[in-house]
C-alpha cells in the first residue's frame, strides 16, 4: 500500500470547503485545538474523543545496553515519556476493511 499522508493545511482547506469560516480562524482553532491536547498530555491527563480514540503519555522502561543505529555504539537510555494512541472501538471497527 502506497504511502500518504494528510497535512494541516489540506485538513484547512477541507474544512474551509464544508463550514463558512476563514482558512485563517480554522488555522487558529487547530492550533489551539492541538496545544490543549498537548498541554493536557503534559499535564499526565488522559485525553479521551469517544468513537475515536484516547492519547496518554506511558513511561518507556530505559535501557543499559541500546544502540546507536547509526555507530553502532552502546547508550544507556533512561526511563523517558511516549505519548500512545488506543484507536476508539468505532475507528477500530470502520478500519479493519483498509487493511485487508
Amino acid at each position: 500500500m502506497a504511502e500518504s499522508k494528510l497535512t494541516k493545511a489540506e485538513i484547512v482547506e477541507r474544512i474551509s470547503e464544508t463550514i463558512d469560516v476563514s482558512k485563517k480562524d480554522i488555522h487558529s482553532i487547530i492550533d489551539s485545538f492541538f496545544g490543549e491536547v498537548k498541554g493536557a498530555l503534559l499535564e499526565d491527563k488522559v485525553i479521551e474523543f469517544r468513537g475515536f480514540g484516547t492519547f496518554e503519555i506511558r513511561t518507556r522502561k530505559g535501557r543499559q545496553h541500546a544502540r546507536n543505529p547509526k555507530t553502532g555504539e552502546r547508550v544507556a537510555v533512561k526511563n523517558h515519556g511516549v505519548v500512545v494512541f488506543r484507536p476508539g472501538k468505532e475507528l477500530k471497527e470502520a478500519s479493519w476493511p483498509l487493511r485487508d
